[in-house]
């Protein structure tokens, strides 16, 4: 686990780019406190850059929403950056992405901006060594609460981190084991116990649908443009909110609710999204094409085992530099 650092040096920001966040894999067991559970929204990126780091799985990164960032290192270390498709340069050097890379002090890492993909992971060998709140350092705006201060990067800010050992190899993930960022997608969806609140027409109608995100989407939620689907019943008392949950309100146009949701809800719920395709829709930006696939319970389950097999079986290419 990543402990914290009595070193004040780390990395300085020079700019932290449109919206950069410190996250790990999220905040769980607060939800009684009102506290969402945060984390990455690609979390199959997040995964990908602590492992090619060989870090702990829940080690603390950076979340780098459409690029921007730029970092000045005041340590010697290994970075990785995964995700978005964002250029990177190191002193001004392209390097690329899905592979670790030595970073000596005073050296200059900028993301650019992203052509394909919305979320970009930078990640540190050994996590950025925070301070935990609540059991995580991941951090959402909305309740203030996380990172650094509660707050998105802020140009000077400090992130601390321990100096590492130059590696004499780069490990890297070959570029089709490379998730594609497409912004077309086909979300997955497990229908729940008030489907029967939605007659047939109305969920052949959601499920025949085409969808796109409109311009209200954010770490919260991604409301959806497409046909309005009706519900017998349009409100109900609010209760617990699961990630992914497909919230139908009044107007008929879908919301599926993403890792900063809120923790209790009184719209009606279609179903939840398979939490693999989160990932996916978390890449994708406003005017992007969904579409969605009822399985059943069984098929998500099974989805979910055969996606970590591919995982532990997927190869990670160490080269000499």
């Amino acid at each position: 686990m990543t402990e914290i650092s009595n070193n004040p040096l780390g990395f300085k920001v020079e700019h932290p780019g449109m919206l950069t966040l410190l996250q790990d894999l999220g905040r769980f067991g607060q939800a009684k406190l009102g506290l969402t559970n945060g984390g990455p929204g690609d979390k199959l990126a997040f995964n990908w850059a602590n492992r090619l780091l060989e870090n702990d799985v829940n080690a603390s990164m950076l979340e780098a929403s459409f690029g921007g960032l730029k970092l000045t290192s005041q340590i010697n270390t290994v970075i990785c950056v995964t995700g978005a498709n964002v250029p990177l340069s190191i002193n001004g050097e392209n390097k690329p992405l899905w592979s670790t890379h030595n970073i000596a002090k005073g050296d200059k890492i900028e993301l650019g901006f992203a052509s394909q993909g919305i979320r970009a992971y930078l990640a540190v060998k050994g996590g950025f060594c925070v301070e935990k709140q609540f059991g995580s350092v991941a951090t959402v705006l909305r309740e203030n609460i996380g990172g650094l201060t509660g707050e998105a990067l802020k140009p000077g800010d400090h992130l601390p981190a321990n100096n590492a050992q130059h590696s004499d190899k780069q490990h890297h993930l070959l570029q089709q084991d490379q998730p594609n960022y497409d912004q077309e997608i086909r979300l997955r969806v497990i229908p729940g116990y008030q489907q029967q609140q939605f007659s047939r027409l109305q969920q052949r109608r959601f499920f025949a649908g085409h969808y796109q995100v409109s311009k209200q989407w954010d770490r919260m939620g991604y409301r959806l443009e497409g046909p309005a689907i009706k519900c017998t019943q349009t409100a109900m008392l609010s209760e617990g909110i699961t990630l992914g949950a497909i919230q139908i309100p009044p107007d008929g146009q879908p919301i599926v609710l993403m890792h900063d949701r809120q923790t209790i809800g009184g719209y009606p719920k279609i179903g939840s999204v398979l939490s693999l395709d989160l990932s996916r829709l978390a890449q994708c930006g406003q005017g992007a094409n969904i579409y969605f696939e009822p399985i059943t319970m069984e098929t998500a389950h099974n989805e979910l085992h055969l996606a970590k097999f591919r995982y532990d079986k997927t190869k990670v290419v160490i080269k000499s530099w």
